[in-house]
């Protein structure tokens, strides 16, 4: 058994709804972390469906663009496809019902990504205008917030954390980047060296209590 567990229901069939869901309740059995990517899960009532019954394996981390959360949230329509319509603010208080409701932490990305337990609130600016642009780049983090959830003992500290280098390698790919191609491989580079002193002096964090 792996140290986490990423589920994006980015492409949905019978078969695979069915793995994911024993996948996710393996995890919950054996007390592993795990992370659900609950892609455009408003845009048909199917994804509406598998997102509910993925709730109810107890996700540690939700990870989504905001129509995506709200939608989740709200259990019903929104977030029609993978880009997200609504600002990442716009979901903060759904966010912060959907972490009390199933005990878990949801990160909401967007322009300044919003991580919530139910009880802190922490805000991480950063980034490029190009990220949007780089197809997959959403669903990697969520392979990276899986990675720093693997033995991490505060769920909500290691997804802050993800997020701000991710933050962070997309300043730094931005200074070189002359479009989206370049980005992309440049941001693949900058997460790769990004080391302890080059995250503090790029570190934009703002952390509250969730009201």
């Amino acid at each position: 058994m792996p140290h986490a567990l990423t589920i994006n229901i980015g492409t949905l069939s019978p078969h695979w709804v069915e793995a994911m869901i024993e996948a996710a309740e393996a995890a919950r059995l054996l007390g592993k972390p795990w992370v659900l990517d609950p892609v455009a899960v408003g845009a048909t009532a199917y994804r509406r469906e598998t997102g509910a019954r993925l709730l109810e394996r107890l996700p540690t981390v939700i990870r989504g663009n905001a129509s995506e959360i709200i939608a989740l949230e709200a259990r019903g329509t929104g977030g029609r496809g993978v880009d997200s319509s609504d600002p990442a603010e716009a979901a903060e208080q759904a966010a912060i019902r959907l972490a009390r409701r199933i005990g878990c932490v949801v990160a909401v990305t967007g322009e300044v990504d919003r991580v919530t337990d139910g009880r802190r609130l922490a805000r991480v600016s950063g980034g490029h205008p190009l990220m949007p642009s780089v197809t997959t780049l959403g669903c990697s983090l969520t392979g990276v917030v899986a990675a720093f959830l693997a033995g991490a003992e505060d769920p909500f500290e290691a997804t802050v954390a993800a997020l701000a280098c991710y933050a962070a390698a997309g300043e730094l790919a931005g200074e070189s980047a002359l479009g989206p191609g370049s980005f992309a491989v440049a941001f693949l580079d900058a997460l790769y060296a990004l080391d302890g002193e080059t995250l503090n002096g790029r570190l934009r964090l703002e952390i509250t209590d969730a009201t």
